[in-house]
């Protein structure tokens, strides 16, 4: 059943964010949009509940109630940055706003420490969920599964902390233009 939730609520999260962003450059109703694009937290909220009640009513926790942990967690620290991606893009697509700007050299590498900052919380707060549920739920055999999701949440971290350090020694560099005689 968390399984399934999980499902639900990110293909919600993104029916919701899309939803929004459509709502306020393709329709023009930017009201309606702002609307939508609160119910992604919401939506966040939901599954917590969720994950909360089916624990308290007795079930056992397994992978998918981990899963949802880690969801939450990169969905709140990232959500902010999520949007402003989709907004950059429907914005041009739709409204005839600047291209989004694809970073290269120091500016990509500025933005993979950022990153790692977000990954931190995320970690952080998907750690604290799984440490609520643990302490809630107040049972050993039953929240046995969710200790291995510490470890999970370690390894997402470290991977994101050396993706920063790779392009801190080897920066990605900006692509060279062609230019019209070399072709």
């Amino acid at each position: 059943m968390i399984l399934l939730a999980i499902v639900v609520c990110e293909v919600a999260f993104w029916v919701a964010i899309l939803g929004g962003l459509a709502a306020r450059y393709v329709l023009r109703r930017p009201r309606l949009g702002g609307v939508l694009l609160i119910l992604a937290p919401v939506i966040d909220a939901i599954l917590l509940c969720l994950v909360a009640v089916d624990l308290l009513g007795g079930g056992t926790a397994s992978w998918h109630h981990g899963l949802a942990a880690i969801y939450i967690g990169i969905s709140v620290a990232y959500g902010k940055r999520m949007v402003a991606w989709a907004d950059a893009h429907f914005q041009h697509r739709f409204a005839g706003g600047p291209a989004p700007e694809r970073l290269t050299g120091k500016p990509y590498t500025i933005k993979c420490w950022r990153d790692v900052l977000l990954t931190a919380l995320a970690v952080a707060i998907a750690a604290a969920t799984l440490g609520a549920i643990i302490l809630l739920v107040n049972d050993a055999q039953r929240t046995a599964a969710l200790w291995d999701f510490f470890r999970i949440l370690g390894i997402i971290f470290a991977i994101d902390f050396l993706w920063a350090v790779s392009y801190t020694i080897w920066p990605k560099k900006p692509a060279r233009a062609l230019s019209p005689t070399a072709l």
